[in-house]
């Protein structure tokens, strides 16, 4: 090489320049530049897409009142996608081109007072008259209810200030009632998402303290055991089930869940829960480690009422039944299971079950009507909400009792809710005083008395 010239071999310089013009293997994944004709085009159909969008957006603020709020929740989310997608596109493309997107809403006319958000509108279209179906679509219960359970928190949401009670209440319902994000809520409700999240877990307490006296198993056995009596269950206190709710993440294993115990009367109301338990425990550890065994077993302060006096002179104590992964107890009555050495149930062993039967299906239906009114619990639950999950529920079941008795009209137990999770039977030693009170009440059932 020449020193100080700044010359090259010429061999050398052949050399390299093969080496840079050597095309690349797989040089079809490589990025190319896009070019003139193809930019334009590009554009072109970003631009449609993006005006597309734009009168989607502009329909659903125009028109959100006139619309389900499942169908605006959808709505919301495919902008909110498509919005993302193209701004993603916007990015690659060199030099972008200069569109609206609308991810955010629309400004208002005054740059100083912004647009009255959905349910400051939602009250003023829905003031005029006593009952409107929109009420029942966003919150899952008529303006009345609503208006009933909003006296009975008031006193415990003013602490909540500067949210007035009833938006906080009803934002909480909402996201309740459609699972919907504290984005969602936020922008329906003029809130940023940590103040919509703090007000729905207030909100949730407050129900919790103020109507946890609607769990009546220990204020009104009278009207449980009466309404029993009708379904050809004498002396029957509840119906106790359990329900499982799906969880992310391996905390679990595979396919974990949290279960539920509930304990339900012959109209379908909660009477005890028992939430949060992994689905890792057997139902009768669970069992045993809830307050109702307890209340039960240890301090005698339940079913310890007068004993019911059969047609053939037996007595048989107040009792509740349970489903066979239950153990057989002198008060939790399970349905008779086949052995391999008979031949079948007997006629009194069948009628039982019958009857049996006919009572476990109100605690599958009770938790069906609080997943399809609640549609936040068909959500699966991340790990890091486990926390809050029995809090959530017991909610929900309140607010299900509270609507009861408000006569709402009852959701179809149906709405997406699978019934195809079965807990395996009870393994252990059958209780005595348990076989011969099932014996008797299955005799009893038998004859048609």
């Amino acid at each position: 090489m020449a020193a100080g010239g700044g010359g090259t071999n010429t061999a050398a310089a052949k050399s390299t320049t093969k080496r840079r013009t050597k095309k690349p293997r797989n040089s079809h994944l490589h990025h190319h530049p896009i070019n003139h004709h193809h930019h334009q085009n590009l554009t072109q159909l970003i631009s449609l897409v993006a005006s597309a969008t734009s009168s989607a957006h502009s329909f659903l603020t125009h028109h959100d009142l006139h619309l389900l709020p499942s169908q605006t929740l959808t709505l919301e989310s495919k902008i909110s996608s498509t919005s993302l997608s193209l701004s993603k596109l916007l990015s690659l493309l060199n030099p972008p081109p200069s569109l609206s997107l609308p991810i955010n809403p629309p400004p208002s006319s005054s740059a100083s007072t912004p647009p009255p958000c959905w349910f400051h509108r939602f009250l003023s279209a829905t003031s005029a008259a006593d009952y409107d179906p929109r009420w029942v679509d966003a919150f899952r219960m008529s303006k009345s209810s609503f208006t009933l359970l909003l006296r009975l928190l008031t006193p415990s949401l003013n602490s909540l200030s500067p949210i007035p009670p009833n938006y906080a209440l009803a934002a909480a319902l909402f996201r309740l009632s459609h699972g919907a994000s504290y984005k969602s809520i936020a922008r329906r409700f003029m809130l940023d998402s940590a103040t919509a999240c703090r007000a729905f877990y207030m909100v949730c307490k407050v129900i919790n303290d103020r109507l946890g006296h609607l769990f009546e198993f220990r204020s009104d056995i009278k009207r449980i055991i009466v309404g029993f009596g009708w379904i050809s269950l004498p002396n029957c206190c509840g119906v106790l089930g359990f329900d499982r709710f799906q969880i992310d993440g391996d905390l679990l294993g595979e396919n974990g869940s949290l279960m539920v115990q509930g304990l339900v009367d012959s109209e379908g109301r909660f009477l005890d829960v028992s939430a949060g338990w992994p689905s890792t425990m057997k139902p009768e550890t669970i069992l045993r480690q809830s307050k109702l065994f307890s209340g039960v077993e240890d301090s005698r302060e339940l079913l310890n009422g007068q004993a019911f006096e059969l047609s053939d002179g037996i007595s048989i104590p107040q009792y509740i039944l349970g489903d066979s992964c239950f153990p057989l107890l002198s008060w939790l009555l399970t349905p008779f299971v086949e052995s391999d050495d008979k031949n079948g149930l007997n006629s009194s062993e069948r009628a039982f079950n019958l009857v049996h039967c006919r009572g476990m299906e109100l605690a599958v239906t009770a938790f069906g009507r609080v997943r399809a009114r609640w549609q936040l619990l068909l959500n699966r639950w991340k790990e890091e909400c486990i926390e809050s999950f029995p809090f959530i529920i017991v909610t929900c079941c309140l607010l299900h009792n509270f609507l009861i008795k408000c006569s709402e009209a009852l959701p179809d137990e149906n709405v997406g809710y699978s019934r195809d999770q079965v807990l395996p039977p009870f393994e252990g030693e059958l209780d005595e005083n348990g076989q011969k009170i099932r014996n008797a009440l299955a005799s009893h059932l038998n004859r048609g008395c």
